[in-house]
Formats: structure tokens, C-alpha cells, sequence
């Protein structure tokens, strides 16, 4: 929810530059370029480590390989609309996990 709230009107569920869109870099996305996307990873971690289940491991491991194909769309789209902004942000920030991804 916070880094919702932090993006505002720039949130989507699909990938696009909206008008006035602004490169977000406050709250958790001040070191995590995608936490969104951490959050929900986590939960799907979690789920597995609970219930032990293959399928779990299964479940997650593909939503991994969607969230990874999704993040290299919208950076390469936040990188058109942003520029040299956006390689900045980049080269601070981490992807998914600070010192990891």
C-alpha cells in the first residue's frame, strides 16, 4: 500500500507512460526500483515456505519469470520516457532487493 500510495496517478496495471508522469523516487522506491513487486514475491515465498507444497514452488517460480520479462518492459519504457533520469535512478537503486537484485 505505501508504494502505491507513492506512485499516485502513475500507478497501472498495464505498462505505459501516462501525462505528467513523473519518475518516482520518493518512499520505497527511493532504494527499490519494482517493491510492489517485492511485496508480492515475498507473499508467494512465504506461501511456499508454509505449505511445503510443489505446486506452491511451481506457482511461484512462474510468477518470478513474469514479474522478471514484466520489469525489463517497463524499465525499457521508463528509459525512453526518462532518459538519462531514469539511468541515474538505475545505477542507485536496486531492482527488487537492496545489495541483491
Amino acid at each position: 500500500m505505501w508504494a502505491r500510495r507513492h506512485l499516485g496517478a502513475n500507478w497501472s496495471g498495464e505498462i505505459t507512460i501516462k501525462v505528467d508522469h513523473r519518475l518516482v523516487r520518493t518512499g520505497p522506491y527511493r532504494k527499490i526500483r519494482h517493491p510492489i513487486y517485492t511485496a508480492m514475491l515475498g507473499m508467494f515465498v512465504g506461501t511456499c515456505i508454509v505449505s511445503g507444497e510443489l505446486h506452491a514452488i511451481m506457482g511461484t517460480a512462474l510468477c518470478a519469470l513474469a514479474y522478471w520479462r514484466k520489469i525489463r518492459l517497463e524499465e525499457s519504457n521508463l528509459d525512453e520516457a526518462f532518459g538519462p533520469d531514469y539511468a541515474a535512478y538505475r545505477r542507485e537503486s536496486w531492482a527488487l532487493l537492496p545489495g541483491l537484485f
